[in-house]
């Protein structure tokens, strides 16, 4: 017998990660600095892998109802961490579109984190619970990153706005 509650967090996690990849790709889109729009892209070509994982888990589940067994490459090697440098730090405006984006990204990357780790900690099922616990570490890579770009943000804007109390 299927678990609902297991499709259905397959579901929601497939729909988040949709989401995400739009945003992203949106962002992408509508950047004119090159380093920018290819940070951007990485971050959007990064959920369609994760889209494309949770659509085969979901089909073998719903088929078989057991999740697939899958090798799960280490999510410290994701593009967008790499692409991320100084350099591109300096061209985001702190205050502009781009930084915008990254603290929405910063908090949609939070929810998946969340969704991934509850389900990890719930299920009994140790296919599912890898995949949710690799998901997880692989967000919460995304999320280190924007977060560490917003902080360098603030930073900026607090420095060239003279905001320091000392």
């Amino acid at each position: 017998m299927q678990d609902n509650a297991a499709l259905n967090i397959l579901k929601s996690a497939m729909l988040l990660e949709m989401r995400g990849k739009a945003f992203y790709e949106n962002v992408a889109a509508q950047s004119e600095n090159p380093d920018i729009k290819q940070f951007f892209e990485a971050m959007a070509e990064e959920e369609s892998l994760h889209i494309r994982m949770l659509s085969d888990q979901y089909q073998s589940y719903k088929q078989s109802g057991k999740f697939k067994a899958a090798t799960y490459d280490a999510a410290s090697g994701s593009v967008a961490s790499t692409v991320l440098s100084a350099a591109l730090k300096e061209k985001i405006q702190g205050a502009g579109y781009e930084s915008a984006a990254i603290q929405a990204a910063a908090d949609m990357e939070e929810r998946a984190v969340k969704l991934y780790t509850e389900r990890a900690r719930n299920t009994s099922d140790p296919g599912e619970k890898r995949l949710y616990e690799w998901l997880s570490d692989w967000e919460s890579g995304h999320l280190k990153v924007l977060l560490d770009m917003d902080r360098a943000l603030t930073e900026k804007i607090w420095y060239d706005n003279r905001f320091w109390p000392f």
